[in-house]
């Protein structure tokens, strides 16, 4: 067939058109194989991993015929302990007649955030009323509670993946090459509730104030990273994504989310928390939370667990205090399997996934070992790691729980039990390596010092009062739930310089959440100062 040149060149254009479309669709179906044969690779390595053995318990007869006096739950302190002394050649009875260090107990800190759904209109110190939500960031979905469901129904919560972002041996990430300690100033710490973490909160914002590092704070002025929703980077004020701002220290509430937290933070971040045991925590969770839905209706504590999760609704708002709110708190779902199988090997997951975020965990029972223990890892001086407690209960507000309830809530908070029982084992195992017995009661005596010194030099009275007891109503302690929060005096007449540190030590969590604010975001912090004071002016009048 003969065709007109102008047609021989409009045909010879379109074929090599398709055979170019034909090529291509080739080559873009080898690469969506090949990133398919990628994801199921990381998937099965997942698996394999969740499937692991967990460390295996440490050889409990070491301890010989004194293991029965001791607290079963302290046993991991008690091998260290043993493990160091018989090290020197010392026999059980030898060391059973030691002093040995004093447990922190009673490190009972109240968290200073509010809850969205009680207060019947208690304005708080950010200008907030309590018995409203105060504005989430413009785009971000709020935690949906209002669908109510029964205990024995399904939540469908999705899990937080295993490994977020690895991380290295803890002990080399504040050294270089020759070996040489530097400071760490890189750091996320997550706050968790009831577990001593405001103390530690004060201690990272009085070091990064003094050396004018920059924190990544929540937006518009709030005192939590929009907790109990999980985190994502937007809430943190000054995050844009046209510009990279360099953010030295996170430390507020949020819900941990690892990959949206790396999205703010720099790659060589020191990522460390705190737990407690949650036998003391339920008590101080049903003080400082009673108006909750789970608490509101039980006269006690012990009341509540006799219960046994028959009344409990995890999609009211607040209830996740009431249950493994350690586990919350680390971004994975807090509902634990009836099966012990089943929550097994849940468990596991879970720890996997902590130790896949985190460089160290702490322990608030031995908070003055965890504060010795941090100093080295971070490579920080005595001074920084110092503190007064701060959020402290008064004596008036405590109550001891019988064994026959600590059982009860071993059940209740399933999930929080077998994360502190590792991470007590593993907290040891790293004070063994890092520093070993003797140079941790070295430390510890130094530490505990230094501490009364300022308490002599700051307070006082040399220590803590309550509430009503608060001269400068600047640094007086939120108040929130059946809980009284006692606080502190500064010592008239002091120099400058020593005011300004002991008035830095007894600053509460929302107070200098709010200062810090100020300093690196003087312009909103005022425009919030002016629209807050008109707020309160339209309400009186």
């Amino acid at each position: 067939m003969h065709f007109p040149p102008n047609s021989k060149r409009r045909l010879f254009f379109w074929r090599s058109t398709l055979n170019c479309f034909s090529d291509l669709w080739q080559v873009l179906m080898v690469l969506t194989i090949l990133c398919v044969a990628l994801q199921l690779l990381g998937t099965a390595r997942q698996f394999r991993l969740i499937g692991q053995p967990s460390v295996k318990k440490q050889n409990e007869e070491v301890l010989g015929p004194v293991t029965a006096a001791f607290d079963p739950d302290q046993t991991d302190y008690h091998l260290f302990q043993l493990r160091n002394v018989k090290g020197k050649g010392l026999t059980s009875e030898q060391w059973w007649g030691e002093a040995i260090e004093p447990i922190n107990k009673n490190l009972d800190t109240i968290p200073t955030g509010h809850l969205p759904s009680t207060g019947d209109g208690i304005i708080a110190q950010n200008g907030y009323n309590l018995a409203t939500k105060p504005p989430l960031p413009r785009g971000v979905m709020e935690v949906d509670f209002q669908q109510p469901t029964t205990l024995n129904q399904k939540k469908h919560i999705p899990r937080t993946p295993i490994h977020d972002h690895p991380t290295e041996p803890f002990l080399l990430l504040n050294h270089n090459k020759s070996g040489t300690c530097y400071p760490k100033n890189h750091i996320v710490f997550l706050k968790t509730h009831k577990t001593a973490s405001s103390t530690i909160l004060n201690i990272l914002f009085r070091y990064g104030d003094s050396r004018n590092l920059t924190f990544a704070l929540p937006a518009n002025m709030y005192s939590q990273l929009y907790y109990p929703n999980s985190f994502l980077s937007y809430f943190v004020e000054g995050v844009n994504p046209r510009r990279v701002t360099e953010f030295h220290i996170m430390c507020n509430h949020m819900r941990f989310q690892g990959l949206e937290v790396k999205k703010v933070m720099p790659v060589d971040t020191f990522y460390f928390s705190i737990l407690r045991n949650p036998l003391s925590m339920i008590e101080s969770l049903f003080t400082y939370y009673k108006e909750i839905q789970a608490f509101h209706r039980f006269k006690t504590v012990q009341d509540f667990l006799r219960d046994g999760g028959r009344s409990y609704n995890a999609s009211f708002p607040s209830n996740h205090y009431a249950r493994n709110i350690l586990t919350f708190d680390f971004g994975l779902d807090n509902s634990a399997p009836a099966d012990e199988l089943e929550l097994n090997k849940l468990s596991t997951s879970f720890i996997a996934t902590v130790e896949s975020n985190f460089h160290l965990i702490l322990i608030s029972e031995y908070f003055d070992e965890s504060m010795v223990l941090l100093k080295h890892v971070l490579c920080w001086t005595l001074d920084d790691v110092v503190s007064f407690r701060l959020n402290s209960r008064s004596e008036k507000s405590r109550n001891k729980l019988s064994p026959e309830m600590a059982e009860k809530v071993k059940q209740w908070s399933s999930l929080d039990w077998r994360l502190y029982q590792h991470f007590n084992r593993t907290f040891w195992q790293h004070i063994d390596t890092t520093l070993g017995h003797t140079k941790l009661r070295e430390e510890l005596k130094l530490l505990r010092a230094r501490r009364a010194e300022l308490e002599q030099i700051c307070l006082l009275g040399g220590g803590a009062v309550e509430p009503e007891q608060v001269h400068d109503s600047s640094v007086k302690p939120f108040q929130y739930g059946k809980a009284v929060i006692q606080g502190y005096n500064i010592r008239p007449g002091l120099k400058s310089n020593t005011h300004d540190l002991c008035q830095r030590m007894i600053t509460p969590e929302l107070q200098y959440t709010r200062a810090m604010y100020t300093k690196q975001f003087p312009d909103i912090a005022a425009k919030h100062k002016a629209k807050t004071a008109a707020s309160r002016h339209y309400r009186v009048s």
